[in-house]
């Protein structure tokens, strides 16, 4: 018999990461509420869960990080991805990009558009606001004061400042701010930091409210099922350490262990497509069709140029001097490239013009690699990556077993229609066109992927998308908001489970359509808002 957890509570979140400390926090507001936040990985008291530079650590790293893998992708001429997600609490936030974007107003009017009635921008700005502590102070577009901070970059490369002129002068519009709605444009991404430091969603928005009596954090479990009885959640079974606990709720359940993770929980439970289920010897409680399906991820291809007569991290690395000097301006000042995200320069603009708005989005870095987690190139190089920010190709998640330590099937099913295919071409087109401006001839730019040799027609650049091609570890959409007569909908509007009571999923997993951007900032704003809605409920 499993162990009974001690405690009667009112919300049990499972998963702390960027959702569920927002949510256990807010829950947790009212000392009337019991919490319980359940969370697989342990705390953040390493080191590169800190330092920005640090994701190159951390991803890739079992202490951090989940090791998942995509299937050998057909788009991506049958090559398998690595696929990052945090585990330790601030999930994703504590080894992502630090990259702060909302995407664009058009992404929420059309959740809107779709029957998401209390979805579109105009809705959702004032919860990005409540969130925000931004450094650019109050205005219509920020807040102060919340628990996301959000900052300037603190270093400049020369070179990435000439690539921002040469878009410029292909005729793309500087902005100040990537976060008003239009994010078409050039400009340096801000940040989720402070002084220097990562700021994750465990350091804004749990750690400073565990002192709560009503708040009860337990780590290193890892959730198998859901318990639904007469057709309502009441509550979990988990595993910590060699023992299997039971914790019960008297309200409600919250899902925000992300668009792998809740997947994972409601397959276990019986809860998803029968025809997956059934083969695996799980019992159905409720075959929910979209579960699962509608996986949805930002593509980018890693187009890297080598350059000359300019500084890039590559070779400062390798300088034993310089590599020092580095370390001190981070400790002395908390600046310098320690302090660096992934990506610095962005520049959002459409693969071809007859898209109605931006549609590709360039990550810039001063530095090059095969992948992450392989040492820099020795040669100095920049890398130009351009992503489609509205795929149309849709994958899936599932699981393989029973066993809740078992890695799940992931398959994006990258570039697997005709449109998908042309904005990955024209991507590539349009980098090579960025690096041939006048602005940039002095660094003499040459390309080294995709390569010189790969030609100028459809047909090459989309195989070579698929040779260079690689996730920006967006998954989104596996768990998704819809109307009742969507027959792939998973969540209502008010993030209700549709065909049990007592669960909502407040995540990534619920977006219908992937947002034109990062998708950090987005879940955070979804657990902020179902957080609202759960909270008025109640009521």
């Amino acid at each position: 018999m499993p162990k009974r957890l001690e405690g009667d509570f009112d919300y049990i979140v499972v998963g702390a990461g960027t959702a569920g400390c927002i949510m256990a926090n807010r829950l947790s507001a009212d000392p009337k509420n019991r919490v319980l936040l359940l969370e697989a990985g342990g705390n953040d008291n390493w080191i590169w869960f800190h330092i920005p530079v640090g994701y190159l650590f951390a991803i890739g790293n079992p202490r951090s990080d989940w090791m998942f893998r995509t299937e050998p992708e057909p788009g991506l001429n049958g090559r398998a991805l690595a696929y990052p997600r945090g585990k330790v609490i601030g999930g994703s936030s504590a080894i992502n990009a630090m990259i702060s974007m909302r995407g664009q107003a058009a992404d929420y009017d059309h959740w809107r558009q779709l029957g998401m009635t209390g979805w579109g921008y105009d809705d959702v700005l004032p919860l990005f606001k409540r969130l925000e502590d931004h450094f650019l102070g109050e205005s219509e577009h920020h807040g102060t004061g919340g628990g996301w901070r959000i900052e300037a970059p603190r270093l400049s490369w020369e070179v990435l400042d000439a690539v921002g002129d040469a878009a410029e002068e292909m005729g793309i519009k500087r902005i100040a701010d990537f976060n008003t709605g239009d994010n078409e444009g050039i400009s340096y991404f801000h940040v989720n930091q402070k002084r220097g430091r990562r700021w994750s969603s465990a350091r804004g928005f749990l750690k400073p409210v565990l002192n709560r009596s009503n708040l009860r954090l337990e780590k290193n479990v890892l959730v198998d099922r859901l318990i639904v009885e007469q057709g309502r959640a009441v509550g979990v079974r988990f595993i910590q350490g060699n023992e299997v606990v039971e914790a019960r709720t008297k309200g409600e359940v919250v899902l925000c262990a992300g668009s792998i993770g809740s997947t994972q929980v409601l397959h276990r439970s019986g809860i998803g497509p029968a025809d997956w289920l059934s083969p695996l010897g799980i019992d159905v409680a409720l075959d929910k069709q979209g579960v699962g399906r509608n996986l949805q991820d930002h593509l980018q291809q890693r187009a890297i140029y080598k350059v000359f007569g300019v500084r890039t991290l590559n070779e400062t690395y390798y300088n034993l001097i310089r590599r020092g000097m580095m370390g001190l301006d981070y400790a002395f000042r908390r600046r310098g490239p320690l302090t660096m995200a992934p990506s610095q320069l962005g520049i959002f603009t459409r693969s071809d013009s007859t898209r109605e708005r931006a549609n590709i989005q360039f990550h810039v870095q001063p530095l090059s690699l095969d992948k992450f987690g392989d040492p820099l190139h020795r040669f100095p190089a920049i890398t130009v990556s351009a992503c489609n920010l509205q795929p149309t190709s849709r994958g899936t998640v599932r699981i393989r077993s029973e066993k809740p330590d078992e890695a799940p099937s992931i398959a994006p099913n990258y570039l697997s229609t005709d449109d998908d295919r042309q904005v990955a071409a024209d991507a590539i087109r349009t980098t090579r066109r960025l690096m041939k401006q006048k602005r940039l001839e002095r660094y003499r730019p040459q390309e080294y992927l995709p390569g010189p040799a790969v030609g100028d027609d459809d047909a090459s650049l989309a195989k070579a998308a698929g040779d260079i091609g690689t996730t920006i570890f967006h998954p989104v959409g596996t768990a998704k908001m819809g109307t009742a007569s969507d027959s792939m909908a998973v969540v209502d509007e008010r993030l209700r489970f549709y065909g049990i009571a007592g669960l909502r999923v407040a995540d990534a997993s619920v977006m219908p359509t992937i947002t034109s951007g990062n998708t950090n900032t987005p879940t955070a704003m979804i657990a902020e808002k179902g957080a609202v809605m759960i909270l008025e409920d109640a009521r």
